[in-house]
């Protein structure tokens, strides 16, 4: 019984409305009391009821809730035989609650459309040769799947066959449709725009990309921040304060009606709903926007930030380097860079693939005994040759004979912004290459936001050689810019800037080799379009790799902060000025109060939904 009446909240709030106006109609128009004094009384019973089970369902966990001073109230008034009070503030408080749901569910709707772009159904190549629509839930790893125009694509997976465009929208926050063809990497969620292609299964259900974004921003939706907290213990204590001024005020002034009317204006409800609803909205703009913002604390940090470190290469550069200079020492040039070619053809490293791309066709042979040196470059056996490459410091450490000429063209090379690869054959350098990264499109004007949204240093620090690292700053207008850090380099830096320093600090990588970097940071920041480490890692993932989001991310999460302050200032000051009214003016009853408290839960709920609609 208690579960159908909750259910039917809302159809109990029109009812009471409607023998409200009755009550009043049949007052003032046709002057008969009787209809009215009983429409206000099943008003008053009715509205009752809900708020009642709540109550003693609070009362049941020992909770002094907002529905439990409510029913105190009513049931006074009843006793006053104040029947047209009673009626309205059951009512108000009704209608304030559906209001409050509907503008909850409204905050969510970035979510709930994220939710409803889940695939439901695949065409599965079954074991008789043809392709088959099965429910998601049929799809296994290794399957082939068909996907045409206007489908979802089902799973994370790899083209097999065919091209096409497809929307990325869900996953990247990106409009414009992405080629896809034999090779590509294709994403769960997103739409076939154009075109018919095949795709091997890699990942299904809640560990594809998407399932794991709709995971991430649901949970960051039920957790709560540090405010969120505080006002829960605060309205922990400040409910029965409330009972309790109530109880004393009727002891001493033996004025019941007083004592009631102080139980119903004290409620905190704009208070409890106020920063959660913020929270909600800004957690929605951010995911419609391609930004996952892990939780309301994340929130918190990110709009106090002081300092935000950047990794150089696939952060502030696109991370698709190129050879752009080169230089041969000795004979037999050739041999040395196929031997360079077959080390780079076993490394993902983007790097390698721009010195594979650079040297172009040529002989491979196996390689043997690989030895990673961290922080400087490869060793290795090839051919029966002990080849090294790497950067200057691996050189030195091996002891490779540099001449002159050769580090006149290393010192040339740095000057031009270009990263060093250089490889040994037998202890005698053979092959210098200049490797550069273009630089972000537009990342310095978005840099140049970061400044005006109050970040006061922009710090990069880079494996890369100070030479290349100091022109990218210069040019970047960067506060500064170290070279040549390891990765424990560079959590170190950040483990002084947050303890020695005092300040607050995110860390900006592409959440594979940063990662100790971006766990140790106030606030670990991923570029990446949804990989698996930069989702785990980071507290903020950039979907598609897009920096332009950045700034967006932390003006966002700044309004959220404001917003959030806002909120609580409207319900305090609302609660003070109700109190302060019943006891100081004349005017005041239990009706209007419950109004004005009524239209302060809308208030703050509206100014948190404006975040939904937030543009830098």
């Amino acid at each position: 019984m208690q579960k159908f009446i909750l259910s039917q909240k809302n159809r109990i709030a029109l009812v009471s409305f409607i023998l409200i106006i009755t009550a009043f109609t049949s007052e003032l128009l046709f002057k008969s009391e009787i209809i009215a004094v009983w429409s206000l009384f099943a008003a008053s019973v009715l509205g009752l009821s809900p708020i009642a089970i709540q109550a003693y369902q609070a009362l049941r966990v020992k909770v002094v809730s907002i529905d439990v001073l409510v029913t105190i109230a009513v049931v006074g008034a009843f006793f006053l035989q104040n029947f047209e009070e009673s009626a309205i503030v059951t009512f108000l408080f009704l209608f304030g609650a559906f209001l409050e749901q509907r503008t909850l569910n409204k905050t969510r709707s970035a979510i709930k459309e994220l939710i409803d772009m889940a695939p439901e159904s695949a065409l599965k190549l079954m074991q008789h040769g043809n392709f088959e629509e099965v429910s998601i839930e049929e799809v296994d790893i290794g399957d082939i799947l068909m996907v045409k125009t206007g489908a979802k694509i089902p799973v994370d997976g790899r083209v097999a066959s065919g091209e096409g465009s497809i929307n990325e929208a869900s996953i990247t926050g990106e409009s414009l449709p992405v080629s896809k063809e034999k090779g590509s990497n294709v994403f769960a969620g997103t739409i076939m725009d154009n075109g018919t292609i095949q795709i091997v299964a890699e990942r299904i259900g809640e560990d594809t990309t998407f399932g794991k974004i709709i995971e991430l921003v649901e949970e960051a939706q039920d957790s709560k921040s540090e405010a969120e907290r505080f006002i829960d213990k605060f309205s922990k204590y400040y409910t029965p304060s409330v009972l309790l001024l109530g109880i004393l005020v009727w002891i001493f002034s033996q004025n019941l009606e007083l004592a009631i009317t102080i139980l119903v204006l004290g409620c905190p409800g704009a208070l409890v709903i106020g920063v959660p609803v913020s929270n909600v909205a800004g957690i929605g703009n951010g995911a419609k926007h391609g930004i996952l913002l892990k939780g309301s604390e994340v929130i918190g940090d990110f709009s106090k930030l002081d300092t935000i470190v950047f990794d150089k290469t696939g952060t502030l550069t696109l991370g698709n380097p190129s050879v752009e200079m080169q230089a041969y020492y000795g004979d037999n040039h050739t041999e040395a860079l196929s031997y360079l070619a077959s080390i780079e053809r076993e490394s993902d490293h983007p790097l390698a693939k721009a010195i594979l791309k650079g040297i172009g066709e040529t002989t491979f042979y196996s390689v043997y005994n690989t030895k990673v040196i961290k922080g400087g470059g490869i060793t290795a056996s090839v051919n029966g040759h002990q080849i090294a490459v790497g950067n200057v410091a691996l050189m030195y450490e091996l002891n490779v004979n540099i001449s002159e000429k050769a580090k006149i063209d290393i010192s040339n090379f740095e000057k031009n912004g270009s990263s060093l690869v250089l490889t040994a054959v037998d202890d005698e350098l053979k092959v210098l290459m200049g490797i550069r990264d273009q630089i972000r499109p537009n990342v310095k004007e978005d840099l140049k936001k970061l400044k005006k949204l109050g970040i006061k240093n922009l710090v990069m620090l880079s494996g890369d050689n100070q030479g290349t690292v100091d022109i990218v700053s210069k040019e970047l207008g960067l506060t500064q810019a170290y070279g040549n850090m390891l990765p424990e380099d560079k959590s170190a830096y950040i483990k002084k800037l947050i303890e020695t320093d005092k300040q607050i600090v995110a860390f900006v990588g592409d959440g594979v080799n940063d990662s100790p970097s971006i766990a140790l940071a106030n606030i670990g920041i991923a570029m990446g379009s949804g990989t698996d480490i930069a989702i785990e890692t980071s507290d903020v993932v950039l979907m598609n790799s897009d920096f332009s989001l950045l700034p967006h991310a932390l003006g966002l999460t700044k309004a959220t902060a404001r917003n959030m302050k806002q909120n609580i200032f409207i319900a305090v000051g609302v609660v003070f000025f109700l109190l302060a009214s019943v006891f100081f003016s004349k005017w005041m009853n239990m009706s209007i109060g419950m109004l004005v408290h009524e239209a302060s839960i809308l208030v703050v709920i509206l100014n948190g939904m404006r975040l939904m609609s937030y543009k830098l």
